[in-house]
């Protein structure tokens, strides 16, 4: 079995036990996910001292290969059928995945921290403040884009895929409410003629079981700044955590917020871009 704790304030009891629901009400309707297991009276969140915790049944597999088609058809294939039962479903206690948690929030919070060197603070700060208006206006400019609940954090890394050549889903702890763009857009990287081409094989496999909203491919980018904005203050809020100190030895170096600007610079370039087609 795997066990996993929470993090103190990460997460009220509400809200993890509306992820544990979720999964099972994913696996009630035959998907593949690795959901939380349960005691003789139905417990899943359990606590030891001033510990939160649940447990998962231990799950072999290997990552995805994300230059095969045809597992990138069987991926897009689970996650439409993820998003035709998750959008019956009703969250009251999990997040929204949007520019102001992940985006504003992030800035004013590292804007009022001395995490940021004094040497790129304001390299820093310019960018972010010039990112923000056009990722607001982007989200702007498409108001009746369908949100639901989703997986929130769909990457490679959250999938394993069996030897029965089905991905099995993992890592909910992100679910929120958002577009179905951000549980596709993390498999859509590289050159724009390699993307393309990942992206029609996810698509090909979603429209199986689901319409996708074309329109929601203008948000790609902006979702993409707004995961490197936030990955930065993820890091910043828990730093006083002699964990996070031992797993992000490299967030205290000048190297990390180098690499962080120009990551910036480049997510600005690609923001002006036009957006991938299907």
């Amino acid at each position: 079995m795997v066990a996993k704790f929470y993090r103190p304030e990460r997460w009220s009891d509400e809200a993890i036990l509306e992820e544990h629901r979720f999964c099972d009400a994913l696996v009630e309707n035959d998907l593949p996910v690795i959901a939380p297991l349960k005691s003789a009276t139905g417990q899943s969140l359990f606590t030891h001292d001033v510990f939160r915790f649940c447990v998962f049944p231990k799950a072999g597999g290997r990552p995805p290969e994300l230059d095969n088609d045809d597992q990138l058809m069987v991926i897009g294939r689970a996650l439409g059928r993820l998003h035709l039962s998750s959008d019956t479903h009703k969250f009251e206690h999990r997040p929204t995945i949007d520019a102001a948690r992940l985006g504003d929030q992030s800035v004013a919070f590292l804007e009022s921290s001395d995490l940021v060197p004094m040497d790129v603070r304001s390299a820093y700060l310019s960018l972010v403040h010039e990112i923000m208006p056009v990722v607001h206006e982007r989200f702007a400019q498409f108001p009746s884009v369908h949100t639901f609940c989703i997986h929130g954090d769909f990457h490679p890394g959250n999938i394993l895929w069996g030897r029965d050549d089905t991905p099995h889903l993992l890592d909910f702890d992100d679910t929120g409410i958002g577009p179905a763009i951000q549980d596709l857009w993390m498999f859509i990287s590289g050159d724009r003629q390699y993307a393309q081409a990942r992206l029609g094989s996810l698509l090909d496999g979603y429209h199986e079981f689901r319409e996708f909203d074309d329109r929601e491919l203008d948000l790609v980018e902006p979702l993409r700044a707004l995961r490197i904005i936030h990955y930065a203050a993820w890091i910043a809020r828990r730093w006083e955590d002699p964990a996070f100190q031992r797993a992000f030895p490299f967030f205290a170096s000048g190297r990390f917020w180098d690499e962080h600007i120009l990551s910036l610079k480049e997510q600005r370039s690609a923001l002006d871009e036009a957006p991938l087609i299907y």
